[in-house]
C-alpha cells in the first residue's frame, strides 16, 4: 500500500506540474495575441469547433464531412493567417522574453521620457498637434496595425519630424512599444463619454478613448492652444506642467514604481476635476 501511495503521489505531482506548464504556455500565448486581430480569428475558429462538435453530436453527416475537410486544410491556413503572431512569438522565445515580460531600466525610461518632453515642448511652442501613446500591459497591436510600422529608436528629432504638418505620418497617433516607436499614423477609438468637454477635439477624444479600452498612457499637444495634456484611465488632465508631466510619466511607465498605487488614487481625484 505504501508503494502504491508513493506512486500515486508522484503521479499527482507530475500531473500538477504538467497542468501548470501548459496553463502558463496558454497564458503567454493569449497575452501575445491580446490586442491583435488574431483575437477575432480565434473567435472564428472557436465557432467552427462548436459547429463541428454539434454536427458530431447530432450525426449530421454532410456537415461533419464538411467540417472535417475544413479542419484538414485549416492547419495550413492557420500558419498563414497567424504568421505575424507566430514570428513574434518565436522572436520573443529567442530573446528570452516569452518566459517573462522584459522591463525597461530606469535609465532607458528616463532617456525615453526626456526625448518625448523635448519633442512635445517644441511642438507645443509652435502649436503643432501631436498624440503619443505609451503601451503598458494591455497590447496595442490591433492599433499599430492600422498605422505605418516603424520600429525606430526614440529621438526628439524623429518625433518632431513625424508630427510636422503636411508630412505623410503627421495625421494620427504615434504608439510606443518596448521603448521604441512601434508605428505612426495609427487610428484610435474615440471616447463616447458624454461628460467630456465640448472644447476637446479628435486628438483628445482619441487619447481618452484608447485609455478607456487599454491601460495606456497618452500625451497630447493641442494645435489650437499649444497646451499639453495627459490621459490615463479614461481621464485627462489638460495644460499639465512639465514637472508634473515628467513625474507622472516616470510613475506610470516604471514597472516597479512604489508610487503607482498612490498615484492612481490621486489621478482619479485629479482626473475627475479636469475632465470637463
Amino acid at each position: 500500500m505504501s508503494y502504491f501511495t508513493d506512486l500515486t503521489w508522484k503521479e499527482s505531482i507530475k500531473d500538477i506540474i504538467d497542468i501548470l506548464i501548459v496553463s502558463y504556455i496558454i497564458y503567454k500565448v493569449l497575452n501575445m495575441v491580446r490586442g491583435t486581430r488574431a483575437v477575432q480569428l480565434l473567435k472564428g475558429i472557436l465557432v467552427l469547433v462548436i459547429i463541428w462538435a454539434l454536427s458530431t453530436l447530432l450525426d449530421l453527416y454532410t456537415l461533419k464531412w464538411l467540417m472535417n475537410q475544413i479542419f484538414t486544410f485549416g492547419i495550413f491556413a492557420i500558419f498563414i493567417i497567424f504568421q505575424p503572431e507566430l514570428r513574434r512569438g518565436l522572436e520573443q522565445l529567442g530573446r528570452g522574453k516569452f518566459f517573462g515580460r522584459a522591463s525597461e531600466s530606469d535609465e532607458e525610461i528616463s532617456r525615453l521620457i526626456g526625448e518625448v518632453i523635448k519633442a512635445v515642448n517644441y511642438l507645443a511652442q509652435r502649436k503643432i498637434g501631436a498624440l503619443i501613446v505609451f503601451e503598458r500591459d494591455t497590447g496595442l497591436n490591433e492599433y499599430t496595425e492600422s498605422g505605418i510600422p516603424m520600429r525606430s529608436v526614440v529621438s526628439s528629432e524623429l518625433l518632431i519630424n513625424i508630427f510636422i504638418p503636411n508630412t505623410p505620418l503627421h495625421d494620427g497617433a504615434l504608439i510606443m512599444q518596448e521603448g521604441q516607436i512601434a508605428a505612426a499614423a495609427c487610428y484610435l477609438p474615440l471616447s463616447e463619454n458624454p461628460f467630456i468637454s465640448k472644447e476637446l477635439g479628435t486628438r483628445h477624444r482619441a487619447a481618452i478613448g484608447i485609455s478607456e479600452v487599454a491601460d495606456s498612457v497618452s500625451v497630447v499637444v493641442s494645435e489650437e492652444t499649444g497646451q499639453i495634456s495627459l490621459a490615463i484611465n479614461g481621464q485627462i488632465v489638460r495644460d499639465i506642467k512639465e514637472e508634473s508631466l515628467i513625474s507622472k510619466l516616470h510613475q506610470e511607465l516604471s514597472a516597479s514604481s512604489p508610487l503607482k498605487e498612490k498615484s492612481s488614487a490621486f489621478w482619479k481625484r485629479r482626473g475627475g476635476k479636469n475632465n470637463g
